[in-house]
């Protein structure tokens, strides 16, 4: 019996009246009954804390220290139980680096898919990118006719500000015998004191090697192209002269690279690991946002939140926030900036004119403006460039060491997509790593791509797709061989993942979302997608109502994940109300019979039929329809003198620009399927 029930004895946390109850192992198990009644009660801080408690009490004493311990439950005992996790009904920590990418750990494999399978293309020229090993290169060499002539250089970085001779005498200590200085070849044990005192060359490249092609050669050509690119820090410089071409002294030149090199604008590149597909790493994450994807900036609709007022009744907010001191000279710019611009202190802000709104706000260039300060003896008057309040404001930002200052002037500002990677988070040269082949016309259907003119989708386009498209996207993911190879077990992966998460009825959310903005359902939703992604069995899973803000028709899926999640040999353990889910389940503990100190006691226990036999459960009754919610005979009308809450153009998230009026004084409900903008 130890072995198929869970067994608990003299229950009494909180409400609990000494409850003793056995509950099945591996099957679905609903806790319902009235709010109140001790549902959490028994499931959470009970069954739960309890599992959780012996779980952490079979850890070393020096893993221990790291983890929270948690007190005993108030309850004899428990038997039967498994390793615990709790799936509650919560809200994600609002991390602006946690998306539900990273919370899921799609984004982990997608960092490792793009680093393995993905094409580099130049961000410059938008032309594809590639690096060769040192055998690629000897190989390429190796096909070239018999008896052409080839020079191996190695190009040499040299300081714009020094003249030649170091460098010089440099290669000349390390053996080697010729250089080519902006074109010209010179022997460097005869070079003229006019080229060792040179200033400023366009290019140097020291001659690493000279041979004529032919079988023999092949393990020098290699010795010679590792070390060209060891001095020319990854890239070597090949010149050909085939047999045909010597009367003609005709000599064909190509660059090679053992790193991304880019012939067009000559930048070279590191070779694309899965580091560098991380914003939260050094490597990969965009050098202005850091990887965030956003900048605070100051927001002029908060500097100025109400424009009826009137610059005389503070209209500009943070000159009003300020020391008595501060506001005086603020007092003395705007009235000088007014009078110069002959616009009136006693207008509505909105009122103005719009050149003299853009100097309040942006400054007067090199226009002075007369500002007067003090009265009578101490009258000054200062003629100077109004500085802007933007500008005012983000050098005391920068300026200020006091936190409360800081703090109070983020007041005024706003986050605003990043203006280097455009809220994308990642380098310009990582952005241009792509995946798939789609046409322009199938890119159109997104909002905004990295770099629209190159083929395919990087790793941000691709977090910008919902679940339901980018499932769609992986499923028709064409891959050749070699790639399959690579990466098909990772493909599978994500298509697991990705088959969870729709399941559970996310398909509308995209994966870029940030987790700090996600309904409490949704983020337990998530969780529990993740849970059944990661296959573990023999687990005792304690969920929170998952059905809460789920349409009916995605509540169908959600139960179909729990059936799994149970046959993959877990005990899930349901704290819920919805009819459909007792209905569907192996075993049900009713809580009741009242809320409170009237609850906290088991009324019934048993299979759906069992509670439908019970005198004692409110829940059986309302399945059975001896209770029901009755449906309002009259409903009341909504009338003109009661007014309207009027919504205009609302485009937020997914909403297309809706006019919605909605009664005042009466009871509305938004209704749609889960996702629908509601």
């Amino acid at each position: 019996m130890g072995q198929e029930w869970i067994r608990i004895g003299g229950a009494r946390e909180h409400n609990l009246k000494n409850v003793s109850l056995n509950v099945p192992r591996n099957r679905l198990v609903v806790f319902t009954g009235l709010s109140g009644s001790g549902k959490s009660s028994l499931a959470f801080d009970t069954i739960f804390a309890e599992g959780r408690r012996k779980y952490v009490e079979s850890l070393s004493s020096y893993a221990r220290q790291f983890l929270d311990q948690m007190q005993k439950p108030d309850v004899d005992f428990i038997e039967g139980l498994s390793p615990a996790i709790a799936i509650e009904q919560r809200g994600s920590a609002a991390n602006p680096r946690s998306t539900i990418a990273t919370t899921t750990e799609i984004y982990d494999y997608l960092r490792l898919l793009f680093a393995n399978v993905a094409q580099p293309y130049c961000p410059d020229t938008g032309n594809p990118i590639y690096h060769q090993t040192t055998t690629d290169i000897v190989d390429e060499v190796m096909k070239l006719s018999e008896r052409t002539r080839v020079m191996v250089l190695a190009p040499i970085n040299i300081q714009k500000t020094e003249t030649l001779k170091p460098s010089l005498e440099r290669l000349a200590r390390e053996g080697f015998v010729r250089v080519r200085i902006d074109g010209a070849f010179h022997e460097l044990g005869a070079l003229s004191p006019d080229v060792l005192e040179a200033g400023v060359s366009e290019s140097l490249e020291v001659v690493v090697d000279r041979l004529v092609v032919q079988d023999k050669v092949r393990v020098r050509l290699a010795d010679s192209i590792e070390t060209a690119l060891r001095w020319g820090d990854g890239i070597v410089q090949l010149l050909y002269q085939k047999p045909e071409d010597r009367a003609r002294a005709l000599w064909e030149e190509s660059t090679r690279s053992n790193r991304l090199y880019s012939p067009e604008t000559g930048r070279t590149y590191e070779r694309l690991e899965a580091k560098h597909f991380s914003f939260n790493s050094l490597s990969g994450a965009c050098e202005a946002c850091h990887g965030l994807g956003q900048q605070m900036e100051f927001d002029p609709e908060l500097i100025i939140p109400d424009t009826k007022k009137t610059l005389k009744q503070g209209a500009v907010l943070p000159f009003y926030k300020v020391p008595k001191a501060q506001i005086a000279l603020y007092d003395a710019m705007i009235k000088g900036l007014s009078s110069h611009y002959k616009q009136s202190m006693d207008a509505p802000f909105k009122n103005l004119k719009a050149a003299f709104k853009e100097t309040l706000l942006y400054g007067s260039g090199e226009e002075l403006i007369s500002f007067q300060t003090g009265t009578g003896a101490t009258r000054r008057v200062h003629k100077r460039a109004f500085e802007g309040l933007i500008p005012m404001l983000e050098r005391q930002f920068e300026e200020s060491e006091s936190e409360s200052s800081r703090n109070r002037l983020k007041a005024y500002m706003s986050p605003i997509a990043c203006e280097s990677c455009h809220g994308l988070r990642l380098r310009p040269e990582i952005l241009s790593a792509t995946l798939g082949d789609l046409s322009l016309f199938e890119k159109s259907k997104f909002k905004k791509l990295a770099f629209p003119d190159i083929p395919g989708l990087s790793i941000m386009d691709i977090c910008h797709l919902t679940i339901e498209q980018l499932q769609e996207f992986f499923e028709h993911l064409k891959l050749d061989e070699f790639q399959y190879k690579i990466a098909g077990d990772l493909v599978q992966e994500i298509l697991t993942r990705l088959k969870f998460l729709n399941e559970v009825g996310l398909g509308y959310l995209s994966l870029d979302r940030e987790s700090g903005t996600l309904s409490g359902g949704e983020a337990q939703r998530i969780r529990l997608a993740t849970q059944i992604g990661g296959g573990l069995v023999g687990v005792l899973y304690i969920l929170d109502e998952p059905s809460i803000g789920l349409h009916q028709r995605d509540n169908d899926r959600l139960l179909e994940t729990l059936i799994r999640l149970r046959d993959l040999g877990n005990s899930v353990l349901v704290v819920e109300h919805d009819e459909d889910t007792i209905r569907r389940a192996d075993y049900v503990v009713d809580m009741g019979p009242g809320a409170g100190v009237n609850g906290g006691d088991v009324v019934a226990c048993g299979t759906v039929d069992d509670i439908l036999g019970s005198e004692r459960s409110f829940t059986g009754k309302y399945l059975s329809g001896v209770f029901s919610i009755d449906v309002p005979s009259n409903r009341i009308i909504p009338t003109p003198d009661k007014g309207y809450l009027t919504i205009k153009g609302a485009t937020e998230n997914n909403l297309k620009n809706i006019d919605v009026r909605i009664p005042l004084g009466l009871l509305t409900c938004v209704t749609g399927v889960s996702g629908s903008g509601k």
